[in-house]
């Protein structure tokens, strides 16, 4: 370990958590050795007496059940598999000039090198500790692409951390650029091998490993009750040790920042503009284009190829980020993968697992779709649905036909009788019932009054008792769709399809280490309002009409995912149209947007 102040700092620290250690052993101990000298005292004749004869026969099985309890909860933290992040492995056969920069970034450094690489869809980068025997000893191969630590593959030491990269970061840097952000990444390998971080490392995180063991859900009665003495000492430990594994983790990153310090400084601070960049990217790519496909069965397959385009747009757009494009004529970071497609789409499954919850592996309800085929398989799909379930709830509802539609007599499905119902006019409803009933040949539709909104949706006030009411059947029957839809194969598909040209076979398999039960790990949005579907697939009937009455097209943006597309052009003011219709009841701006654009609302859509 270097001589930076912040080593010296996080080696104390971590001594201050083996003192804890340390204490809690000498505390599991001292029964045991005031025991062992009731008895000594004993055989030699000096501590006899009633009293010490009764001290004896108490302390000496109490002795007996500490020592028991302490060994119990000592194989638990030894042996608890320790948190994983999800990855995507990648050998050096994979990825061998990645590994080369790697490798030559650690000898400027001169630290230790990590011991293999792995790529994560988040826009992120660490070190990740994988020595566990529950998580698999690496093979001597990958020991020996960067840190050569096959040499010893028994002594726990030896070997160097993962080295986790965000794969957006090599879609969108430029090969200096990823370097210059890595150094401090890698030059943390330094503090962490020196022993006492390690060990102190290694009593934190099967600490932690014990508590998510006892709070494991799926028990027997006596298993809960002694887990739930091993997880309340485990916390007890970790609370009395979390201050200085705090310090110590803020003084290896001050070590591994300083020595940093003098590999691509000026390069570093230029490149940490685009970490900033790549993360807005990334995060408006999922929200807005990702995870409208995913709700739909499908997965983007070049999720960090998208987010080139994202930023590419973005530079377009704004002022503040001109300069970007012209980077992109250097090396991307990706040209150091043999294979960037595959990994690709490797990284994009994985994401979808990790941000949805979606199933580990392509199948018939979950299948991969490219940039190219995205507006038609995604975009109008989506549209289409959105409108069929719009107009199935207006049928529940006893919503009649709008009059005068190009098919009356058929009750078809048109944009019209959403605008008339939704319009907040002053009607007879014994009038209207008339009617429909007086009209020999048409569908027949029961009149019903408009049901008063739900007092419990704060979120739809301010809107009109009528978007009110249809918003809250939208929201009950999509629930319903999603409550009988089956269960995702999460749990027995394989990890990915696309990683077999990744990952060695000797690799354990990563699904495995972590619960699919806890997916999504990390869900981009809560879950829409009910004004916002109903807002949502009132916009997709308005562009399913515009589709099939203007002749529009469905497209993508890259930033803002699904739009219409009228004449080659992106269409606009679209959305507070909309929201006037449902907060005001008011439909003349909508119907005036409509008419500019020529799309006939009385004409019937076709629904998915």
């Amino acid at each position: 370990m270097g001589v930076e102040a912040g080593a010296q700092a996080a080696r104390s620290r971590a001594l201050l958590v083996l003192r804890m250690r340390s204490r809690a052993l000498a505390v599991a101990l001292l029964p045991a050795a005031v025991a062992v000298i009731l008895l000594a005292g004993a055989a030699t004749g000096r501590l006899v007496g009633p009293g010490w004869d009764a001290a004896r026969w108490i302390l000496t099985p109490v002795a007996g059940l500490v020592l028991l309890a302490a060994a119990g909860i000592a194989l638990v933290v030894a042996r608890a598999r320790p948190a994983m992040s999800p990855t995507i492995p990648i050998t050096e056969d994979a990825a061998p000039d990645l590994y080369r920069m790697v490798r030559d970034l650690a000898d400027r450094l001169d630290v230790p090198a990590p011991s293999a690489i792995a790529l994560t869809p988040d826009c992120d980068s660490w070190l990740e500790d994988r020595t566990h025997r529950a998580h698999g000893p690496p093979p001597a191969e990958e020991h020996d692409d960067i840190a050569g630590g096959g040499r010893h593959p028994h002594r726990r030491h030896t070997v160097a951390p993962v080295l986790v990269i965000g794969s957006p970061f090599l879609w969108w840097m430029r090969v200096g650029e990823l370097r210059a952000v890595l150094a401090p990444v890698v030059a943390g390998t330094g503090p962490s091998a020196h022993p006492d971080i390690a060990a102190a490392r290694r009593f934190v995180r099967g600490l932690d490993a014990a508590v998510a063991v006892a709070s494991a859900p799926h028990r027997g009665p006596v298993s809960r009750a002694v887990l739930a003495g091993v997880g309340w000492v485990a916390r007890l430990l970790l609370r009395s040790c979390r201050v200085h594994a705090a310090e110590m983790e803020r003084g290896v990153a001050a070590a591994a920042a300083e020595r940093a310090q003098a590999v691509d400084y000026g390069l570093r601070i230029v490149a940490q503009e685009q970490v900033g960049l790549a993360y807005a990217g990334w995060d408006r790519l999922l929200t807005r284009v990702a995870l409208p496909a995913w709700r739909m069965g499908r997965w983007p397959s070049r999720l960090d190829a998208g987010v080139v385009a994202a930023l590419t747009e973005l530079s377009r757009r704004d002022r503040l980020a001109e300069g970007f494009a012209s980077r992109l004529g250097e090396r991307p970071a990706c040209d150091l993968l043999e294979e960037p497609g595959t990994v690709d789409e490797a990284a994009s499954l994985l994401a979808a697992r990790l941000f949805h919850g979606g199933p580990a592996g392509p199948g018939p309800d979950w299948s991969p779709v490219g940039w190219s085929e995205y507006p038609e398989e995604v975009v109008d799909r989506k549209w289409r649905i959105d409108a069929a379930r719009l107009h199935r709830v207006l049928d529940a509802m006893g919503v009649r036909p709008a009059p005068g539609s190009a098919a009356p007599n058929t009750g078809g499905p048109t944009l019209s009788r959403v605008l008339d119902h939704l319009t907040d006019e002053v009607d007879d409803l014994t009038d209207r019932a008339g009617h429909l009933t007086d009209r020999a040949g048409e569908t027949h539709f029961t009149a019903r009054s408009p049901e008063p909104p739900p007092d419990d949706e704060e979120d739809l006030s301010g809107t009109t008792p009528r978007s009110a009411t249809l918003a809250a059947r939208l929201s009950a029957e999509l629930s319903r769709e999603e409550a009988t839809a089956p269960p995702s194969p999460s749990a027995t598909a394989p990890f990915t399809a696309a990683s077999s040209s990744t990952s060695s076979p000797a690799t354990p398999d990563p699904g495995a280490l972590w619960d699919d039960r806890t997916l999504p790990l990390f869900p981009l949005q809560p879950p829409r309002t009910a004004r916002e579907l109903l807002a949502d697939h009132l916009t997709a009937m308005i562009c399913c009409a515009a589709m099939d009455t203007a002749g529009a097209t469905p497209g993508l943006d890259w930033l803002d995912g699904p739009t219409l597309l009228h004449n080659g052009e992106r269409t606009a003011d679209l959305a507070p149209k909309v929201l006037t219709l449902i907060e005001d009841g008011d439909s003349t701006p909508l119907r005036a947007w409509l008419a500019e654009l020529g799309i006939r609302p009385e004409k019937p859509v076709r629904l998915g």
